[in-house]
C-alpha cells in the first residue's frame, strides 16, 4: 500500500502500525516515540486525517486523560470503542 500524506503524517502512521492489538498509547506517547515530544496535538491531527483506518490503527491512540479522543474512520467514536473492545484493550 502506498500511503499519501505529509512527511509528519507518514511518520505518525508508520508508528501506529507498530502498536500491538489490544494496546493503547496516548497522543503524547506517540509524539515522544517519534522523537517529536512537543507534538501531541499534531499527532492527534495526523490521526484525524488518517484515511487508512482501521488498517492503520489510529483507534489505538487515546487522550492522556483516558478519554477516547476522536476517530476519523467510518462509524466515528462508537466504532473506535467497538474496535478497542474487540481487541480487548484496557480502556
Amino acid at each position: 500500500m502506498i500511503l499519501k500524506g505529509t512527511k509528519f503524517q507518514l511518520k505518525v502512521w508508520k508508528y501506529l502500525k507498530t502498536i500491538p492489538k489490544g494496546e493503547v498509547k496516548t497522543y503524547k506517547q506517540v509524539a515522544i516515540s517519534i522523537k517529536s515530544p512537543k507534538s501531541a496535538r499534531a499527532v492527534a491531527n495526523a490521526c484525524a486525517k488518517n484515511p487508512y483506518a482501521p488498517k492503520i490503527p489510529c483507534h489505538r491512540v487515546i487522550r492522556s486523560d483516558g478519554a477516547l479522543g476522536g476517530y476519523s474512520g467510518r462509524g466515528g467514536i462508537k466504532q473506535k470503542l467497538k474496535l478497542l473492545r474487540s481487541e480487548k484493550a484496557a480502556i
